[in-house]
Parts: structure tokens; C-alpha cells; sequence
């Protein structure tokens, strides 16, 4: 049986770190060494990123529902409670939402949690 060489697919996998590393700074777009450990790198923070966004939007919300709330005399706590209570099961990015764009509505749903409570 022949000889299989591994150059072609060095190559490839080489070209592919490379490609990842396009844009980088210095050597490490340029020397696959420095190349794969820099795309590795990136790989580990864009990973923890993701799931980094999901807390800081959910704060991000958290913060417009209390600030919103307490214009209306609530706090959050309380509201959240009110709003389990009455039976609205609106989730945190749709309050939020509210709050911010139809103050009105967001007064009328504080109101049946307040009557909730």
C-alpha cells in the first residue's frame, strides 16, 4: 500500500488558522505559531462572552423595570411578587421593553400588581 504524505493536509489546517488570524496585530496574523495560540485565545474569550451577554442584558432589564417601577411607586421586589401573584407572566426583556417605550402600559400593568399585593 502507498505512502501517505500529510503535507496537503498540514496545509489546509495551517491556512485555516491563519484565516481565523486575519486582522490580528504583528506576528500573530502572520507566523502560525503565534497564530494558533492567539485564535485559541480568542476562542476562550468569545465563549465566555457569550455567556457573559446573557448576564449583563438581564441586568440591563432589571435595571429599566426598577427604575421605571420606582417612578411608580414600587420597587422592583415588590413588583416582580405582585406580577406572580396577579398571574402576568411577562418575562424581564418584554417588561423592560414596556417600560421603556409605553410608560402608560407599564402603569397599568404596576397597577394590578400593586392590587395584587
Amino acid at each position: 500500500m502507498a505512502r501517505v504524505k500529510g503535507a496537503m493536509m498540514t496545509r489546509k489546517r495551517r491556512n485555516k488558522v491563519l484565516k481565523a488570524a486575519k486582522g490580528y496585530w504583528g506576528s500573530k496574523s502572520k507566523h502560525f505559531k503565534m497564530a494558533k495560540q492567539a485564535v485559541m485565545k480568542s476562542g476562550n474569550y468569545a465563549y465566555i462572552g457569550r455567556k457573559q451577554k446573557k448576564r449583563e442584558f438581564r441586568a440591563l432589564w432589571i435595571t429599566r423595570i426598577s427604575a421605571q417601577a420606582k417612578v411608580n411607586g414600587i420597587n422592583y421586589s415588590q413588583l416582580m411578587n405582585g406580577l406572580k401573584k396577579a398571574g402576568i407572566t411577562l418575562n424581564r426583556k418584554m417588561l423592560a421593553e414596556i417600560a421603556v417605550s409605553d410608560k402608560e402600559a407599564f402603569a397599568e400593568i404596576v397597577a394590578k400588581a400593586k392590587a395584587a399585593l
